[in-house]
């Protein structure tokens, strides 16, 4: 709808950033149509997602993500940690627990201080509900892509990840590799991937290249995803530290059919006014 405008808050998590939209009495239809446009750095407001609070009859709220080139994905670690923020100095809710419906399911978030803890689900290891092309779990597969041999660990965090681990995080090319593993054929639906270098058994260094939207500060889902897979193939703790460009997340797995726990800030940029065109 030419000429209409909408108040929306810019947040951001670790330096992943968002566009926020209290969505839950618009008509979407405009929104959805220009999500690539709000996104875009240089002609829109620019974030990595647009996040859009919708009403839920399933949960106390409804999340619904748009990357920054338009698609729609299931779930945003950092980015429901900024809602849940958003939620509260809106003062939209008191409730300590929230309850948010996504397309990956029913996730819970807690504010614990100035941070905001989210009960991410147990993840998926099997490769068809990744989804993966492959049988099985994918743990150290050995793929070569670009000429180059890599051994992968895929997990899903409602989202799609494909975990790598490099001996050299800061020399790897993630403009390079990113982009062609996101678009691999071994992964139907693109990928999340994380590029990690494991410092100790309680500390983890990971780069990120996400599906729709390339290389960002920080990925909740994809640190949780990493925490996983680290535990799986490098033997690191039940608790660890992610270290990313944007900031560090603390993730707690305790093994199989767990649930991941994920603790990290959540931060109001600005509000504003857009008019979409």
């Amino acid at each position: 709808m030419a000429g209409q405008k909408i108040k929306f808050t810019k947040m951001h998590g670790l330096g992943n950033d968002f566009v926020v939209i209290d969505a839950r009495e618009m008509d979407i239809k405009p929104i959805k149509k220009n999500a690539a446009w709000i996104g875009d750095r240089r002609f829109g407001v620019g974030c990595d997602q647009l996040l859009l609070l919708r009403k839920s009859n399933k949960a106390d709220f409804r999340m619904q993500i748009f990357n920054s080139d338009g698609s729609e994905v299931e779930m945003c670690g950092n980015g429901i940690r900024c809602l849940a923020k958003f939620l509260q100095e809106k003062k939209i809710t008191r409730k300590n627990e929230i309850r948010f419906e996504t397309l990956a399911g029913t996730i819970i978030t807690r504010f614990q201080g100035k941070e905001v803890e989210v009960d991410m689900g147990a993840p998926i290891l099997e490769a068809p509900e990744i989804p993966v092309n492959l049988k099985g779990r994918v743990a150290n597969h050995k793929v070569k892509v670009l000429g180059r041999g890599f051994e992968i660990t895929c997990v899903s965090m409602g989202n799609p990840h494909c975990v790598i681990f490099v001996k050299n995080l800061d020399s790897f090319d993630l403009a390079k590799f990113g982009p062609a593993f996101e678009t691999h054929k071994l992964f139907p639906n693109r990928i999340n991937v994380e590029f990690v270098e494991v410092v100790s058994k309680k500390q983890l260094r990971m780069k990120v290249w996400e599906r729709g939207a390339g290389e960002t500060l920080a990925c909740g889902t994809g640190a949780c995803a990493v925490a996983v897979a680290s535990k799986i193939v490098q033997g690191t703790g039940k608790s660890v530290t992610v270290k990313l460009a944007g900031g560090n997340l603390k993730i707690r797995w305790n093994g199989e059919n767990e649930p991941v726990f994920m603790c990290g800030p959540a931060n109001t940029v600005y509000n504003g006014v857009m008019e979409l065109g």
